[in-house]
């Protein structure tokens, strides 16, 4: 009875944070179930946040695609496919997942939590988005637009939108006919198995024009690449 009211008190605790009050809060609860917690607890598959995941990202999806063809309006079919990928993509929604503190409320298998999952990327970006699947189920779309306006949409031109750096960056280089090769490079990769930090440089040539760190040498490369268009634009005549 204890360990259900306090489970009860955080999940008041997150709908305040998320500005919507579930009128069934056993749905919120199955949103922030990790498999993990499914299994250690030996609950059925379909308890795990894992189907309500499938769900939001579809609504998730549907909602970005509205917002972006109507904001950009000067933006190609193409250009707006790579803009909602940036939106939708598991760095930015990790990032919002943050912002609202999901991770102190996530149900997450002994191990899982004690290898640092309430902080993990992937964890923290599919339970937003099981949030969303959850929110569309208790509430309808209206609301789940709501939220994903609110919470991942707002402000969208102060956001670091996570963009195919690599590709971008490689575009720029092609454009100044460069003739040196784009490469990267792996300064340093520490920490243990289930929780690495890879450091990563791109180089022209010889010269390091980037470098960047993630949880994954992908993530570190998009990082460094980033870095780098950065500091390309800020160069005059770039």
């Amino acid at each position: 009875m204890k360990m259900r009211k306090k489970t009860d008190t955080a999940l008041l605790q997150l709908e305040n944070i998320l500005g919507y009050h579930f009128n069934d809060s056993s749905i919120l609860f199955h949103a922030l179930s990790h498999s993990s917690y499914a299994n250690e607890m030996r609950l059925s598959k379909d308890k795990s946040n894992e189907r309500l995941e499938f769900l939001g990202d579809a609504v998730l999806e549907l909602v970005t695609s509205e917002y972006v063809y109507k904001e950009y309006t000067d933006l190609s079919e193409g250009d707006l496919t790579k803009l909602r990928a940036s939106i939708v993509c598991e760095q930015t929604l990790s990032s919002c997942a943050r912002e609202l503190s999901i991770g102190k409320f996530l149900f997450l298998g002994k191990g899982e939590d004690s290898s640092g999952g309430r902080e993990r990327d992937s964890i923290l970006s599919d339970a937003l988005e099981a949030i969303i699947g959850a929110i569309y189920l208790d509430g309808g779309f209206t609301n789940a637009k709501e939220f994903i306006t609110s919470f991942i949409l707002a402000n969208l031109n102060n956001k670091d939108l996570f963009f195919d750096s690599k590709t971008i960056l490689q575009e720029i280089i092609q454009n100044e006919d460069n003739t040196q090769r784009l490469r990267y490079k792996l300064i340093s990769e520490e920490g243990p198995d289930h929780s690495k930090t890879f450091t990563i440089a791109v180089l022209i040539g010889n010269e390091e024009i980037g470098i960047g760190s993630g949880r994954t040498k992908k993530a570190a490369e998009q990082e460094a690449a980033y870095q780098a268009i950065q500091k390309l634009r800020s160069t005059p005549g770039t």
